[in-house]
């Protein structure tokens, strides 16, 4: 205890306790400078932060490293705010917030020199991938050359559409597009309210296309888009190769390079009928462009997108004129319904122009009787304006009054357009095919353009013709094509969905990757228990497990790309038509149909963008009823015995394994086929020779094979040919000799035939010729002297050609029965919106 008194310890601990005091002094000297240090970095780092933060979304890149350093930068931020508030009389605490801010310093200046130029490098290697990836992109889809004059102009939207009585609801949409601050843009209103419609329309606008030239891309979304089909689509569009993509973000990554190219210029995105499902999808179609617009029609209002755009329903004044073009009320009218009827029937539809156009067409030339009992219907069943469902039991009541004005009901025919998918053109000559087989009608459509034509004036369908190349009287209606409202596809499936599945007479099947119907994963368990236990032991007898049965006469089934044909064992005993929906690149035939004895009709027909590879095709030769095939967008393959089999359709098919390298000859795979057509088969350099040994064709269609370069040399073996159709063969350059060896031929189109440089010599020996088109055949110079020879027909001979080559007639001496119409050339692109090559 002394020596703790002792002068030498005092002064020691004297001595550190000065030392402790004089560095608190000199601390608390380096706080306000310290501060003032931390608070000038913090001010000149913060506004590069926030900049680094907008290019980073811009380029649409993470955002976590840039806010980890946005958050370092607050919390020194708020040191130095509390920092900045101690006064001189709390001058003990500068030094701890001394040290803080030292540290806060340090760590700062660490995370600057480290992580950042760490995440720096990271950020720099990336990049040079993707140039890699861009240069790469580059040399593959020939960018470097793009100027923008490969783009077709509008992309995707068929023809402008009449857009009667929303003349108002388009200006004011065209307003708002076109501001400067809007980048996407959501019309929304119900079903059948015209959202389609007003984009189409709005797509063929003035100051629209004024505005984005022909950079205007319109895509249908549907339920189940796919993107990948639509990208290439896209890609197509632009004249550049298709690139495979190994993903749906593949894809939209190479959309976004693909927009920032085109975008040189704005351009126009509209995304046409997008489902709730597919609201994150729309996201990823936004690129950060200057000029770049997206337009979505739904009748789900978006919110996440801004305030939607919402498409009224038409008043009244706007709903009449609408209702009466659609009811066709003119002097000819069977009767004219007097105000009071028409104004309480317009009513009934409450502005949906969807219903104004079918109610309309469903009275066209309708007696007083029918548009009582219509307004008596209407006031039944009024109309809520937020339920779809409703408006479709208001579209069911002109589907009831439809006519069995033909020898099958309409309304049946009508169903039939269900079996298709949403937002397809459907071709009519899919529709011939079936009805002449369910229906009996005629084989050559006459019959069934009757009933397409009603059905048209009715306002329940629309009829595109996407390229005229034919007369109306010649019955060709390959580019011909059938379009309904999703609405009323509704409608027709409902009409089919009353029964039970094992009792309807159209059974619709849609197949997405694994999923199934509860009715299927029944089967798919029944057919395992099945197999296992294939005979059940019952007192007195053994009995087989039973299988799923059903009674469909028509057969639909849609799968998409992720569908493993993974099949379910059922039985159709009763089907006489099956339609194949299909997406994926390989796709085999459903084992079930080689027990289909009643078959008559196959269609097969692809969605995807690439052509798909069908297998099992083999099992088809035991089905000695099936007479009809139609192939679309598909690899045929090999031929096997059809000896039943009267027509074969092929359209924008790779033909090279069936007809090159086939080990059965196609005349005695189809020995009695009547009618082959080949459309847009782009592989299709020449025929089998074996075609010229089939003596019961009596039509040959090959059109827009731009690769066919000759006929075989036996076709005048032909005997039984009426119609021989070459149109659009570009690189066809002359007819084989003895073609006037073809007695019965009744129709010979070369229209278009760019490359053809003369006629037959003989032609003149086709003594029932009827029909000759030559429109677009800029390489004839002459027509031969055996044309004379038409003086001694006993009918009157067309020919169809444009002005050029009807000069060359004018130096033939007059031949009576002669008749030379001359066509325009068509010039116009708009049918290639039709064709998905």
């Amino acid at each position: 205890m002394a020596d703790l008194l002792s002068g030498g310890a005092v002064g020691a601990l004297m001595g550190e306790a000065l030392r402790a005091a004089i560095e608190t002094i000199n601390k608390g000297r380096e706080f306000r400078p310290t501060l003032e240090n931390n608070i000038e970095t913090l001010n000149s780092i913060a506004p590069l932060v926030d900049e680094m933060m907008r290019y980073n979304d811009q380029l649409d890149r993470p955002r976590q490293e840039i806010q980890r350093l946005q958050r370092r930068v607050r919390e020194g931020q708020e040191l130095a705010r509390k920092c900045s508030k101690l006064t001189r009389w709390k001058f003990l605490s500068f030094p701890h917030f001394q040290g803080k801010l030292k540290a806060e310093d340090r760590s700062l200046q660490r995370f600057l020199s480290m992580d950042v130029q760490a995440q720096n490098a990271t950020n720099l290697m990336e990049v040079l991938v993707k140039v890699g990836e861009i240069l790469d992109l580059l040399g593959k889809q020939d960018f470097g050359k793009f100027s923008g004059s490969q783009i077709k102009g509008l992309s995707g939207a068929p023809e402008e559409p009449k857009c009667m009585g929303m003349d108002k609801h388009l200006s004011k949409l065209r307003v708002e597009l076109l501001k400067d601050d809007v980048t996407l843009l959501v019309l929304t209103g119900l079903g059948g309210s015209g959202k389609s419609t007003l984009a189409k329309k709005l797509c063929w606008d003035p100051h629209v296309k004024g505005k984005f030239g022909g950079n205007i891309f319109f895509v249908t979304f549907s339920e189940t888009p796919n993107v990948k089909n639509i990208v290439q689509t896209l890609f197509e569009h632009c004249g550049c190769r298709v690139p495979e993509f190994q993903s749906d973000e593949d894809a939209i990554h190479k959309l976004g390079f693909l927009m920032r190219h085109v975008g040189r210029n704005p351009t126009l995105l509209v995304l046409d009928d997008v489902w709730q499902s597919s609201e994150a999808l729309v996201e990823k179609f936004r690129f950060q462009i200057p000029g770049y617009k997206i337009l979505v029609t739904s009748r789900v209002a978006f919110q996440r997108f801004g305030t939607p755009w919402p498409l009224e329903p038409l008043d009244h004044d706007d709903a009449v004129p609408l209702f009466r073009h659609s009811a066709q009320l003119n002097s000819k009218c069977l009767y004219m319904p007097d105000d009071n009827l028409l104004n309480e029937i317009v009513k009934g539809c409450k502005g949906s122009p969807l219903a104004l156009e079918v109610i309309g067409g469903s009275l066209c030339q309708q007696p007083f009787e029918v548009w009582q009992d219509m307004k008596e219907r209407l006031e039944r069943q009024s109309i809520l304006e937020s339920s779809n469902k409703d408006l479709l039991s208001r579209l069911q009541q002109s589907l009831d009054i439809l006519e069995d004005k033909f020898s099958v009901s309409e309304k049946e025919c009508f169903m039939d357009l269900g079996l298709f998918p949403e937002d397809q053109m459907i071709p009519v000559a899919i529709l011939i095919d079936m009805w002449a087989e369910l229906h009996k009608l005629d084989k050559d459509g006459r019959k069934a353009m009757t009933i397409i034509h009603d059905l048209t004036t009715r306002n329940l369908i629309k009829l595109i013709v996407t390229k005229k190349v034919a007369k109306d009287i010649d019955m060709y209606y390959n580019n011909h094509f059938v379009v309904l409202h999703d609405l009323l596809r509704k409608l027709a499936i409902h009409q089919s969905e009353r029964e039970q599945i094992d009792q309807r007479k159209k059974l619709t099947i849609e197949l997405n990757g694994d999923d199934r119907p509860e009715w299927w994963v029944r089967q798919n368990q029944q057919g395992i228990v099945s197999r296992l236990f294939s005979w059940s032991f019952l007192p007195g007898r053994l009995t087989e497990q039973k299988q799923l049965k059903v009674a469909a006469k028509v057969l639909s089934i849609s799968t998409d790309e992720n569908f493993a044909s993974d099949w379910c064992d059922m039985t159709a005993d009763e089907a006489e038509v099956v339609v194949l929906n299909i997406r994926s690149s390989q796709y085999s035939l459903p084992q079930f149909i080689e027990k289909m004895n009643k078959l008559k009709v196959l269609i097969v027909t692809n969605y995807g963008f690439h052509r798909s590879e069908v297998n099992n095709f083999e099992m088809l030769s035991d089905l000695s009823d099936l007479r009809r095939i139609r192939l679309e967008k598909v690899s045929v393959p090999s031929f096997c015995i059809l000896k039943s089999l009267v027509k074969l359709s092929l359209y924008m098919c790779n033909t090279s394994q069936a007809f090159g390298n086939s080990c059965i000859p196609i005349s005695e795979a189809m020995p009695n086929l009547v009618e082959l057509s080949i459309d847009y088969c782009k592989d299709l350099e020449k025929l089998p020779e074996g075609v010229c040994n089939i003596t019961p064709l009596k039509k040959l269609s090959i059109t827009n094979c731009h690769n066919l370069s000759t006929l075989p040399k036996d076709t005048a073996n032909l005997k039984n040919l009426e119609v021989l159709r070459l149109s659009s063969c570009s690189d066809l350059e002359e007819l084989p000799d003895g073609i006037g060896r073809l007695c019965n031929l009744r129709c010979l189109d070369v229209s278009d035939c760019v490359s053809l440089s003369k006629l037959p010599e003989d032609i003149g020996d086709l003594q029932n010729l009827e029909k000759l088109y030559m429109k677009g055949c800029s390489m004839l110079s002459e027509v031969p002297y055996s044309v004379m020879n038409f003086e001694n027909a006993k009918h009157e001979i067309i020919v169809l050609c444009d002005e050029e080559r009807a000069a060359l007639w004018e130096n033939v001496p007059s031949i009576p029965n002669l008749k030379i119409e001359t066509a325009k050339v068509d010039i116009s692109l708009n049918w290639l919106h039709g064709v998905r090559c």
